[in-house]
């Protein structure tokens, strides 16, 4: 999955030449590393779902702020910890602490060659509190990135317009059938979408603060949400909210300076 903008704009790190990168870390240039997972989204959506959107989202953004703010998009990384879905044919996961340990080895190599505003943009459930702890886990040797997954950007407009799905990102739900309809319609086949019932181990009271891990999901076409509802209108909607909300942070980071540990009389080596 290669995407480039449109207008031609160079905003991919693979892509670039030596001076060009050399000059995007000294006009200390955000880099957004794309970050999901390989498994399936029921019937009739492809694999890729959960590193496309994130993916897309980089690269508009980019090219959108270009001549505004320097945007770098890093190679993506595309495996995420997905282990839930192995009950499911085409996933492909890493395993929790490997997943970690790629997320930190790439930030500290994109840190390492100078560039100090990085954000993980995550677009997987199931990688979002193993991203966060990435990050603590490179605060503590004083590198810094921000950890985001794509819809917390938009979680009141994601529940005042959803119309089936309760606000809920789902899982080849009605938003990310919608995103993918608005991004590559051609590789989605509605004729094949259903609707799976949740099932949930408490009730919707005790459901909206106490839940178990997941181990194998239990859904007999492993959909969350209802994607008959879905519409590239809807999806088009929502991706141009978080496509405002992602160039917002970028233009905030790039005008400041990312934390930095100091010293004011700790004992601590």
């Amino acid at each position: 999955m290669l995407v480039r903008p449109e207008s031609g704009t160079k905003v991919l790190w693979q892509e670039m030449l030596r001076h060009e990168l050399l000059a995007a870390m000294e006009d200390g240039a955000v880099v957004v590393v794309p970050v999901g997972s390989v498994e399936q989204h029921g019937p009739h959506c492809p694999l890729d779902v959960d590193i496309s959107i994130p993916y897309h989202l980089a690269v508009r953004t980019a090219a959108a702020l270009a001549g505004e703010v320097p945007v770098l998009v890093a190679p993506p990384v595309t495996f995420g910890f997905t282990h839930y879905n192995m009950g499911e044919i085409g996933t492909i996961t890493l395993g929790l602490e490997t997943f970690v340990a790629t997320l930190c080895d790439v930030a500290r190599s994109i840190w390492a060659n100078g560039f100090r505003r990085i954000v993980l943009l995550n677009g997987h459930g199931g990688n979002e509190a193993p991203t966060w702890s990435a990050a603590v886990k490179l605060a503590e040797e004083d590198v810094w990135a921000v950890a985001l997954t794509y819809w917390t950007m938009a979680k009141d407009e994601l529940l005042a317009w959803s119309e089936a799905d309760g606000g809920s990102i789902g899982h080849g739900g009605e938003w990310e059938t919608s995103l993918q309809l608005y991004l590559r319609p051609e590789l989605v086949e509605m004729g094949r979408a259903v609707e799976d019932a949740w099932r949930l181990k408490f009730g919707p009271g005790v459901g909206r603060f106490a839940r178990f891990p997941e181990r194998r999901r239990e859904m007999e076409h492993g959909v969350m949400g209802n994607p008959r509802v879905a519409s590239a209108a809807k999806g088009g909607r929502l991706f141009a909210l978080l496509q405002e909300r992602l160039a917002a942070l970028c233009r905030e980071y790039h005008a400041t300076e990312p934390p930095r540990y100091r010293e004011f009389g700790s004992h601590c080596p």
